[in-house]
């Protein structure tokens, strides 16, 4: 269960690291409550990972890593209310398998799912969709192991649960997590090149009058690709491309073919527009039909750093137009496509979209780019960000502090008492944790 850690644990994005003094892999909440115990008794720290596709410091352990490969699987279902309650380190990629048995599915996804069930919703993991909530405001329970080893259970009528649903590891280690599902359902996709200009000007009512609406604009080009994903029955026909069609264009094209231009890019920055200009040209539309989570989910093969903000849904247009000027004025050269998503406002304590619809506007950069220039890069976005009231993704990159996070979060204080009463001995803290929500 418990032995010395050796070496560094490093992130997907290479972005953080720690060396953990331990590392922990319990096999059942006793264990991981009496882990937790003895460490809040010597004074040490504790820190649950799951898949560290966290590109913010937010899983750092710098005293003890918790393991989650014991807490994984269905632990209950209730069919009647269509939900499902999973081991907290159950990955996302695994959950669809174990609700097409029972005809359900969860209501929206993000693009990516390697991350743990308990990592995606703790840090505000979310799709898009106007009408359509982040992952955590799917949870209707959680039972966790608080500060100071003592096991809780917080259910969907306890006012706690608005800030465990998107805990940000600061309450304890959760353990297992109740779901509220929908029927199964059918998405027909489409993927369209557009205009820039009249993609953004188009933005919000394309979110009004569509299901899950996102689209990619190209840094250096007037091209952007659109992705229109509407709802269908369950057992609505697969069609479209083939599977070994798909798998030429998202595997190897999309991702094969973008690294070696990525690769590229990175030791010549001064062809990235020429070869953006090449790849906008290229996009090509498609139409297809697939069950939900095939269409939700996307490869991401190549490896990147990532800094995503939520703003006012509205201040969305405004904003690219700001970030593409400053592209142009400060000459950053990104070979990464700018990815534009909404959301529906929630009542969740810390999420992104707590008390607001919102709009959220991802920038990458190339794992291997130069560092200068992508921290520069990265500043300047958030810079245009945190002038329109912006909220950065509790999983990626940024740099705010618990100053500029409690004058965009009207509960962050009522999200501190909670806190205070689950780890009043910061049991949980980390570097991260230090800097977004004070000591």
């Amino acid at each position: 269960m418990s032995r010395a850690a050796s070496g560094t644990w490093t992130n997907w994005g290479g972005t953080a690291h720690c060396a953990p003094s331990r590392l922990v892999v319990p096999q059942s909440v006793d264990e991981l409550a009496a882990a937790v115990r003895a460490a809040a008794e010597r004074g040490e720290t504790v820190k649950p990972v799951g898949a560290g596709h966290s590109f913010s410091e937010i899983a750092v352990a710098p005293g003890i890593q918790i393991g989650m490969s014991g807490f994984q699987g269905v632990r209950a279902v209730d069919a009647d209310r269509k939900r499902i309650t999973l081991g907290a380190g159950t990955h996302l990629h695994q959950i669809p398998a174990m609700l097409e048995p029972l005809g359900l599915a969860m209501t929206n996804l993000g693009d990516i799912d390697r991350q743990t069930v308990s990592g995606a919703t703790s840090t505000g993991t979310h799709g898009t969709g106007g009408a359509f909530g982040g992952t955590s405001t799917q949870i209707r329970g959680v039972t966790l192991v608080d500060g100071t080893g003592q096991v809780r259970t917080v259910g969907e009528d306890d006012p706690d649960l608005k800030a465990a649903a998107l805990g940000l590891g600061a309450l304890g280690v959760l353990t297992d997590v109740t779901l509220q599902l929908v029927d199964a359902f059918a998405i027909e996709a489409v993927e369209a090149p557009a205009d820039a200009d009249e993609t953004i000007d188009g933005f919000l009512d394309r979110v009004a009058s569509v299901d899950h609406y996102e689209f990619y604009w190209f840094p250096h080009t007037t091209r952007t690709l659109t992705k229109t994903n509407t709802r269908l029955p369950a057992g609505t026909p697969a069609n479209g491309p083939s599977k070994i069609r798909r798998y030429i264009d998202d595997e190897l094209l999309s991702n094969g073919m973008f690294r070696v231009l990525c690769t590229l890019s990175a030791t010549q920055p001064r062809v990235v527009p020429a070869i953006n200009q090449v790849s906008g040209r290229a996009l090509s539309a498609r139409t297809y039909t697939d069950r939900s989570d095939k269409i939700f989910i996307s490869a991401r093969n190549v490896r990147f750093r990532e800094m995503e903000y939520a703003i006012p849904l509205e201040a969305v247009p405004e904003a690219l137009r700001e970030l593409r000027a400053t592209i142009n004025r400060r000459r950053h050269k990104v070979s990464f496509p700018v990815e534009v998503r909404a959301a529906a406002a929630d009542d969740l304590m810390l999420s992104t979209a707590s008390g607001r619809a919102s709009g959220y506007i991802a920038v990458h950069r190339y794992h291997r780019d130069d560092v200068r220039d992508s921290e520069a890069y990265f500043r300047d976005v958030e810079d245009i960000m945190v002038a329109h009231g912006g909220r950065p993704h509790w999983g990626k990159m940024h740099t705010r502090d618990a100053e500029y996070l409690r004058s965009v979060y009207p509960e962050f204080d009522d999200f501190l008492a909670v806190r205070n009463h689950f780890d009043p001995n910061r049991t949980f803290a980390n570097p991260y944790l230090r800097q977004t929500l004070g000591d």
